[in-house]
């Protein structure tokens, strides 16, 4: 057998996931914005994602979770034969911790204390498995690392966003002791763009994991 015919045998099998992958993350983000028509009531300038919980469409958020883990795992398979070195590996291995935090936060909703687990396991390990991952392949490719730094980037503005909105509403007077779900609105002088900011942060992961997928895909056809 040629070189060249063991090269396509043994990428072909990263065709499949890798198509998944983008599948999987065009999903997500379409669930997601089913959910800001579905859900008029939850301000997206404020409410976190995860607050759609609280609305009457809740099983929508659990597949946009189940589709956001279902990418990341895709993603994953498509990319196990490019996994050669120790940084690479470590980075496959925080892809697959980030598939498990959404999948706990599709079954797990805001209302559930695994909930914060699952935001803790999600949220900081896409971002470490996207600078991991995509060095090599930004040689390639100089998007690839732009949308790798996007989504640390995401988390920082997100960080900061929810720092404003804390900061904001207790010098505004809010009552921070109250249940989100029973806050309807905002105190005057209320810096809100956290859900903005987190809306952002889905954008960025998804777009992340289609454009890796995407780069892998043609080559393993």
């Amino acid at each position: 057998m040629s070189a060249v015919a063991r090269v396509e045998s043994s990428s072909a099998p990263s065709v499949v996931p890798a198509r998944l992958a983008i599948a999987a993350a065009a999903a997500t983000l379409g669930l997601l914005s089913s959910l800001h028509v579905l859900s008029p009531e939850l301000d997206p300038t404020w409410r976190m994602v995860s607050e759609y919980a609280y609305g009457r469409f809740g099983w929508v958020l659990s597949l946009m979770f189940l589709a956001w883990a279902l990418a990341s795992w895709a993603l994953a398979v498509a990319l196990r034969a490019r996994v050669v070195t120790r940084r690479a590996q470590i980075g496959w291995a925080f892809l697959v911790l980030a598939g498990a935090g959404q999948a706990m936060a599709s079954v797990f909703d805001v209302q559930h204390p695994l909930h914060s687990l699952a935001a803790l396991i999600g949220i900081p390990s896409l971002p470490i498995a996207a600078l991991l991952i995509t060095g090599p392949m930004a040689r390639e490719r100089a998007a690839l690392r732009w949308a790798a730094h996007s989504t640390w980037v995401s988390v920082v503005l997100l960080a900061v966003a929810f720092a404003l909105l804390i900061t904001t509403f207790v010098q505004a007077g809010g009552d921070v002791s109250a249940e989100p779900d029973t806050v309807t609105t905002l105190p005057q002088g209320v810096i809100a763009v956290v859900g903005l900011a987190n809306r952002a942060l889905v954008v960025a992961y998804c777009a992340w994991v289609a454009m890796i997928a995407w780069h892998v895909a043609p080559r393993a056809s």
